[in-house]
This record gives structure tokens, C-alpha cells and sequence, in this order.
């Protein structure tokens, strides 16, 4: 962490964040990655082919691009420098939580977060009842999403600790 002073706690917490948050995001993808291979064993009408192809670009740009890449990620990696120099230990324990606004942020970024929270178990929970290969299209979609969240998500943590942090207005780091 070039430039920066020796903080070996800070350091782990934020390492911490990024492993705990790219864990969860692999457990997912290898999920639904296998979901989706299997609507592979199907034979798709043209209809599948261009849903598939349209609900993959759609999720890379809703999820990957405009929820991640233009929002998430980057408040990561400022919460990320925050544990960094001066996070509190329960922050720290909870590094991955706190990155990603579960607790210590502003209340309506947290209501943000937990109302995706929910969300996401709701379309878990209903896409289990959808047949292949409608499902497998749909996870296919959700895969390039969270795979580009990901690595949008590590560009930008990387970015604020070797390069410059990315500063976003309106969003602080701490209750305000």
C-alpha cells in the first residue's frame, strides 16, 4: 500500500473486506454458473437464443455497469481506505459487512443496501421455481453481472490503495 503509513490492522481489514466480499461473490457465480451450463443440455428456440443474448447485455449493463461500476464498487474502496486508517474494531471484525454498507453508513445507503439484500433472496427464491432453460438463461445474465462487479469491484480497491482514491460526493464513510 505505496505511500501510505505501516498499519498492519488496517491493512488485514481491508484485505478482509475484498476476500470476504470476492468469497461471497465466487459462491454465487460458481452457483449459478452451473445453473446456467446446464440449460446448455437444451435445445433453445430462437426466441431463448436472442432472450439470452438480450438479458446478458442488459444484466452487464444494469448490474455490472451502472450497480457496481458506477456505485458500488467505488464506495467499497472508499469504505475500504476507511478501515484502512482509521476504522473502528467492530468495523474491522466485520470489514466485508461494513464495505458493503451494512452498518455505519448513511441510513438511506444502508436502507439501499438491505433493501437489494432482500430483493436478491426474493429473486433467489423465485427463480428456483423457473424451468430450464428459462432459468439458465436468466442465471447466465446474473453471472455476467456479479462477474463484473467483481472485477470492478477489486479495480477500484486496488486503485485507492496504489493509486488514488476514487471520491464520491454525498457519500460519506461513517453515519452522516
Amino acid at each position: 500500500m505505496q505511500g501510505r503509513q505501516n498499519n498492519i490492522p488496517g491493512a488485514i481489514a481491508a484485505l478482509w473486506a475484498l476476500a470476504g466480499f470476492s468469497l461471497l461473490m465466487l459462491q454465487a457465480v460458481r452457483k449459478l454458473l452451473a445453473v446456467s451450463l446446464d440449460a446448455a443440455n437444451y435445445d433453445f428456440s430462437a426466441l431463448q437464443w436472442l432472450l439470452l443474448a438480450a438479458f446478458i447485455i442488459f444484466m452487464a449493463y444494469s448490474e455490472g455497469y451502472k450497480g457496481f461500476q458506477k456505485g458500488f464498487s467505488p464506495r467499497f474502496a472508499n469504505r475500504a481506505m476507511h478501515l484502512y486508517h482509521q476504522g473502528s474494531s467492530i468495523e474491522r471484525l466485520l470489514a466485508p459487512l461494513y464495505c458493503m454498507n451494512f452498518f455505519n453508513a448513511p441510513v438511506r445507503r444502508m436502507l439501499v443496501s438491505y433493501s437489494l439484500l432482500l430483493l436478491i433472496l426474493t429473486f433467489i427464491f423465485l427463480f428456483q421455481h423457473i424451468p430450464q432453460p428459462w432459468r439458465g438463461i436468466l442465471d447466465a445474465g446474473v453471472v455476467v453481472g456479479l462477474l463484473w462487479g467483481l472485477a470492478s469491484t477489486i479495480y477500484y480497491f486496488f486503485r485507492a490503495f496504489f493509486k488514488k482514491p476514487v471520491i464520491q460526493s454525498g457519500e460519506g464513510n461513517t453515519t452522516t
